[in-house]
């Protein structure tokens, strides 16, 4: 590979990499990197904007890059080894990458994740590219922690550090010297990041404790919708503020089970005041257990009508959607960074309860506009629900959000600290 050397331009050029395309996945980093990327399109002072995400489509990891759409690109990569992080097509790193890194030729190529990339690319840009500027948005733990990024044992408790012996404890077949390879493999591609966002103080925190340095790391938050706040849901003169919404996946580590072990717990008298709102996806994707478990907490709920079991959404059907509710609950059980669902009920106007621990205990101010909850502490969030019915309470939570930045204030900041970093 030869590099290639940047002349002055008048303005930048980006190159923003996802590790899915919101078009087929619709996770809350996917859809943050996409929304970054068209808010760089028409950011003042750059000239032009890509998207390249990686997609297997259902047919496997080929290794080609082609063209989605306009200035947008799948490449049909994966990951061999997800132990190392490993690209399975490493070819087409050195060949079909590179070949679109010299005939692209960006000023700033901004990653937003490794998985399903592997960490090679992340050599292969510098290499092409020596004086681009190489931004990495970490949106979880996956370099810390072998466990799919969430920093919890798999007996379900919580980690709350890098230990070679605790990982271990998960891992048997891995051996000390195997855990350290992964780590210094990891940081070893980690050095060719210039810098590296993360959208929260908490998760930058994680990383500096594992040796990233703290010059290094910015915290921006993901960018939002410019729409105006929803009214509140019409309710009659003293009606409870009891309508709750739960928005996003449908998995083991989203905490959807403790709210229905809450409700479940609740005196019948009390439970039949809420309602629960379920706006979940992929629950289908899960283990035969975990659903079955999920199917019998719900079922006696939904025929007593105290779970309306709604389903899966499109981004633009959200404001409808949380236009029907009084809440947003996030009652995750792990360490979530900055869950996308909270700052999208921001915009909409409704207060939160989430889960006492990381990015959520960030986000959400408690007694502000919302209220923290037990992690994982099903009395507690059956508490709680009472609790948020009080109207007076409802009103004083959502006086106080605080609305979130835009895409074209997160696309500003990210530029300026690109900027910082090509003149320093």
């Amino acid at each position: 590979m030869s590099a290639v050397a940047h002349t002055d331009v008048a303005g930048q050029r980006i190159l923003v990499m996802s590790h899915r395309h919101p078009d087929f996945s619709l996770g809350g980093g996917e859809i943050a990197a996409y929304q970054l990327y068209r808010a760089y399109r028409e950011a003042p002072g750059v000239d032009r904007a890509w998207f390249l995400a990686s997609c297997d489509r259902g047919r496997g990891a080929s290794g080609a890059i082609v063209p989605r759409r306009k200035d947008e690109y799948l490449w049909e990569q994966g990951i061999h080894d997800w132990t190392m992080l490993k690209a399975a097509q490493r070819r087409s790193v050195t060949e079909s990458f590179a070949e679109l890194l010299s005939a692209l030729r960006p000023t700033i190529v901004h990653a937003h994740h490794y998985a399903h990339l592997g960490m090679e690319f992340l050599r292969v840009v510098k290499d092409i590219l020596p004086s681009a500027t190489l931004c990495l948005t970490l949106h979880e733990y996956m370099a810390i922690c072998h466990n799919q990024g969430q920093m919890i044992r798999v007996d379900g408790s919580l980690c709350s550090r890098e230990s070679f012996d605790d990982c271990r404890g998960c891992f048997p077949q891995l051996s000390v010297p195997d855990l350290w390879r992964r780590k210094h493999f990891i940081q070893r591609h980690f050095d060719y990041v210039d810098h590296f966002v993360s959208p929260s103080k908490f998760l930058r925190q994680r990383y500096i404790d594992w040796g990233l340095p703290a010059e290094k790391i910015s915290v921006i938050e993901n960018g939002q919708g410019d729409g105006e706040a929803l009214p509140p849901r019409p309710a009659a003169d003293g009606e409870l503020r009891a309508r709750f919404g739960y928005f996003g996946q449908i998995n083991p580590y989203k905490g959807l089970h403790v709210l229905l072990k809450a409700l479940r717990e609740l005196p019948k008298a009390q439970r039949s005041r809420l309602v629960l709102e379920v706006h979940g996806a992929n629950l289908d994707a899960q283990s035969d257990e975990f659903r079955n478990s999920i199917r019998e907490l719900a079922q006696p709920l939904i025929d007593k009508g105290v779970v309306q079991w709604i389903g899966p959404y499109r981004p633009h059907e959200l404001r409808e959607r949380m236009a029907g509710v009084d809440w947003v609950v996030v009652p995750s059980v792990w360490w979530e960074n900055s869950p996308m669902v909270i700052q999208e009920a921001f915009v909409c106007g409704r207060p939160l309860l989430v889960s006492d621990i990381g990015g959520m205990a960030e986000k959400v101010r408690d007694g502000v506009d919302g209220l923290h909850v037990g992690v994982g502490n099903a009395r507690r969030w059956g508490d709680a629900l009472l609790r948020a019915c009080d109207p007076d309470l409802w009103r004083q939570m959502a006086s106080g959000i605080r609305r979130p930045d835009s895409h074209a204030v997160c696309a500003r900041k990210h530029l300026e600290v690109a900027q910082c970093v090509r003149t320093n």
